[in-house]
């Protein structure tokens, strides 16, 4: 699984390099100005070279951001040589108190020291960078969404001053002439940036580390998705060893792994340790360490159009929705009725005001000592196979831009 720079793969390059150059270029977004700035630099060495991240200047920090994303360093490889056993790839924004829960977590649990573990940036800062670069127990890749609204925060895919506001009405937006007047979502509300972030950096994340990432090319294996406010259990990796026996076994047609539910650390732990269950996916219970193959993600890659203008924010209703759409047969999930992952976030991306971390870093704690003897459990045991169908929703809304619509199609070629 040895990336190889042949000139095939020089020219491959060269032609994304400048591709993406001239996407930027046509889009505009490379001429704005940042007015918040409450850090310096932060510096990321890569092999023998440095590159630094000017955060006061967006245009030196996006270069940077390609720059990183291009030479793509993988810390402590020399300390842990091989492949990995499995891939990790954590999605991050600007909560590091629950970022550095997680980080723990991964610490503690059994055979760490096989992963990779890649984090995906929208939000670069001194404090999460020196986080995730005091890790030692295991290989590391830091990746960097290069459209956040950190890197853009006056023009799209940030906000524009231009662009209409939130609630104003068509017919006013239209008088006002406003940029996206024409585009209200289903509701009649106008694009939010901090909205639509995620879902563009899950959707450019899954095509870049699929497609981009060069030690991933060869990987066979499931690629687990976590949050920053998820916590792992030290049982985690055997867990996820058993599930994927099981599922070659017993369940080869199960697309997904859910590693996670929404039920916490409770006392029914114990008694569901081993039990699995296999039924369709569902947003509201199978988007915690939810694991995907690289056959899943080529059926999400067909999808992109449907994907990329389905009006809902959320990158997980928009996978609902194409589970039994765009997708034929349904998404077929496998279930760990005793989670482990937790979330550990009391706060989300409408609220941050009464964010505890100190608080759940307690109850995660306390809920450990409860189940400790319940971890590392024998070979797992299906207790119900629900039916496999398509779960329709009403779509959330805040997805009715059209320049989101053409960012996010974007992502397979321009990255």
């Amino acid at each position: 699984m040895r990336f190889r720079l042949n000139k095939r793969n020089l020219l491959v390059l060269l032609g994304v390099s400048f591709t993406a150059a001239t996407f930027l270029l046509t889009t505009r977004v490379l001429l704005v100005r940042d007015t918040d700035t409450r850090d310096a630099q932060v510096k990321v060495t890569v092999r023998s070279d440095t590159v630094t991240f000017n955060l006061d200047s967006p245009p030196q920090l996006l270069r940077s951001v390609y720059a990183a994303n291009f030479k793509q360093h993988v810390r402590n490889a020399d300390k842990f040589p091989g492949d990995p056993q499995l891939v990790l790839v954590v999605q991050v924004h600007n909560r590091p108190e629950y970022l550095e829960l997680l980080i723990k977590s991964l610490e503690r649990a059994a055979e760490v020291h096989s992963f990779l573990l890649i984090f995906s940036h929208d939000y670069i800062s001194e404090e999460i960078n020196a986080m995730v670069q005091r890790i030692t127990f295991c290989k590391v890749l830091q990746i960097y969404f290069p459209f956040s609204t950190q890197l853009y925060p006056k023009e799209f895919p940030g906000q524009d001053p231009r662009d209409c506001p939130r609630d104003i009405s068509k017919d006013n937006a239209v008088k006002k002439g406003c940029l996206n007047a024409e585009h209200p979502d289903s509701y009649g509300h106008y694009r939010e940036a901090f909205i639509t972030q995620t879902k563009h950096h899950w959707w450019w994340k899954l095509h870049f580390v699929w497609e981009r990432v060069h030690v991933t090319q060869g990987y066979s294996g499931f690629v687990v998705f976590l949050e920053e406010d998820n916590y792992v259990l030290p049982d985690f990796y055997h867990f996820y060893k058993a599930m994927i026996e099981f599922r070659k076994k017993s369940c080869p047609n199960c697309d997904v792994l859910a590693l996670g539910n929404h039920n916490g650390l409770t006392k029914t732990f114990t008694s569901l340790s081993n039990k699995v269950l296999t039924t369709g996916w569902m947003s509201t219970k199978h988007n915690l360490g939810m694991a995907m193959s690289r056959e899943v993600y080529y059926k999400l890659m067909g999808c992109s159009d449907e994907f990329c203008t389905y009006d809902d924010y959320n990158w997980d209703w928009t996978l609902q929705h194409l589970s039994g759409t765009c997708i034929s047969n349904p998404l077929k999930v496998l279930f760990a009725q005793a989670s482990r992952v937790v979330h550990t976030g009391d706060c989300g991306l409408h609220q941050k005001e009464t964010c505890r971390p100190e608080l759940a870093s307690q109850k995660v704690e306390e809920g450990l000592q409860m189940i400790k003897h319940s971890l590392f459990p024998p070979p797992l045991t299906l207790t119900g196979a629900e039916a496999v169908e398509h779960k329709e929703h009403m779509k959330n809304g805040g997805w009715g831009d059209v320049r989101d619509h053409m960012l996010c199609n974007k992502y397979a070629q321009v990255l």
